[in-house]
């Protein structure tokens, strides 16, 4: 006797609806995020800029840090409660009569497919399209998040090797020596 095969898996339009309604919440809470990180990142900026220092431009660059890592954890939350709300999450692979996943596991599911690790569990069949979704949304979230935390750390990084300039500048002018010259040898 032959065992049963099991149900081909097709994709439908309404996994693509949401698919495409989910991206495009993750995308723009990644939106308002990012703004808020460049903004708050120049108000501090602008708050310390008459004493700028290692200290205060580390610590504004963790905040921001802080803050792009709060962006992806609330932009998951989208995702989990839409797997809460319709049971998508797979709990067993024993089939039905398993109790649906809650809420935490929603969030854990979704958390390891976003970051694109994966995890012992998957999607029941209905909703199979929205794994791979939510590993791109969270590529190009990631990405998006890279080039802002890049730019806030290259501005960093210019703005203390202005502030090593001016202090060699200050300590060229106070000893007396001409722009560019060398330190006499001593006799």
């Amino acid at each position: 006797m032959n065992a049963p095969t099991p149900p081909q898996y097709v994709t439908s339009l309404e996994e693509i609806f949401w698919a495409g309604l989910l991206i495009a919440i993750t995308m723009a809470v990644h939106g308002f995020g990012m703004i808020s990180v460049a903004r708050t990142n120049a108000a501090l900026k602008e708050r310390f800029a008459l004493t700028p220092s290692f200290v205060s431009g580390v610590s504004i660059l963790v905040l921001s840090s802080w803050m792009i890592l709060l962006v992806h954890l609330v932009e998951v939350f989208a995702w989990a409660g839409f797997f809460y709300w319709q049971g998508a999450v797979n709990t067993s692979a024993d089939g039905p009569g398993n109790a649906p996943a809650n809420p935490s596991l929603c969030y854990y599911f979704a958390l390891l497919d976003y970051t694109c690790l994966g995890s012992d569990y998957n999607l029941h069949q209905r909703w199979r399209l929205l794994e791979g979704m939510i590993s791109m949304a969270g590529l190009l979230t990631f990405a998006w998040s890279t080039g802002v935390l890049f730019t806030l750390a290259q501005c960093f990084q210019d703005e203390q090797l202005q502030l090593l300039k001016n202090k060699r500048e200050k300590q060229r002018l106070k000893s007396g020596r001409p722009l560019g010259s060398a330190a006499a040898p001593s006799k």
